[in-house]
């Protein structure tokens, strides 16, 4: 899978590629991921690659023309699905992680400083936000779909049972999990998990499951019907 990531600040983003799953997933060729700066495709003098408002207003709005011309000097471009990172994209979740997971070649815009030239979203396929609040770019919104997409990919993760048990796969958040040692200041291991009967435990992972999430989310539960 490739991603090309559009943006201001490739130093941002380098670092979560040079270490832990991603970095192997990169190593192994399961992952590819480019970050281009925009700012190289200025025709202006000083790179410049935004501009007062019309109309007026704060701030400084990103111009189409360097965007416009970043993405298409990428090879592939036209078949990528482009996605603009903005506040007022539709909201991530591990549902739009699958269906991302599904593309072979995805483009990432991130925005900065008070938005876009408006013009700029006819050249994308979809406008994600990664939640009701505002960052300073879209740089962290990129890592995380990055990330999230890439551990879905077959072979990322070293257990390939991992992401299907992980919160939101299923509708519910993931049951509690326990490791050595069995007791620690009072607080033990329930003993069912130590029972051998992997029917017993499964039926007790998918009560906490519901449990948990029916206390800490129960929008889910009456989201999915579940």
């Amino acid at each position: 899978m490739r991603f090309d990531v559009l943006t201001l600040f490739p130093e941002m983003i380098k670092p979560i590629l040079e270490d832990s799953i991603l970095k192997r997933a990169i190593e192994n060729n399961l992952l590819e991921v480019n970050l281009i700066n925009f700012r190289g495709f200025s025709k202006l003098k000083h790179k410049n690659v935004d501009d007062t408002p019309y109309g007026g207003g704060a701030g400084m709005v990103l111009m189409c023309e360097p965007i416009y011309d970043a993405i298409h000097s990428i090879e592939g471009y036209d078949k990528a699905l482009k996605i603009l990172l903005t506040p007022q994209g539709m909201t991530y979740n591990q549902g739009v992680a699958k269906e991302l997971k599904e593309y072979d070649h995805i483009i990432l815009i991130c925005g900065h400083y008070e938005g876009f030239d408006e013009r700029i979203r006819s050249f994308v396929d979809k406008e994600i936000s990664v939640g009701d609040f505002v960052l300073t770019g879209g740089e962290i919104p990129a890592m995380a779909i990055i990330d999230s997409v890439s551990r879905l990919i077959p072979s990322v993760l070293h257990n390939g049972e991992s992401a299907p048990t992980d919160s939101f796969e299923n509708g519910l958040l993931e049951y509690p999990q326990y490791t050595k040692p069995y007791e620690f200041m009072g607080l033990k291991i329930p003993d069912i998990l130590l029972s051998g009967d992997h029917k017993k435990i499964d039926e007790w992972r998918k009560a906490k499951s519901r449990e948990k999430t029916a206390e800490r989310r129960p929008d889910l539960i009456n989201k999915n019907k579940i």
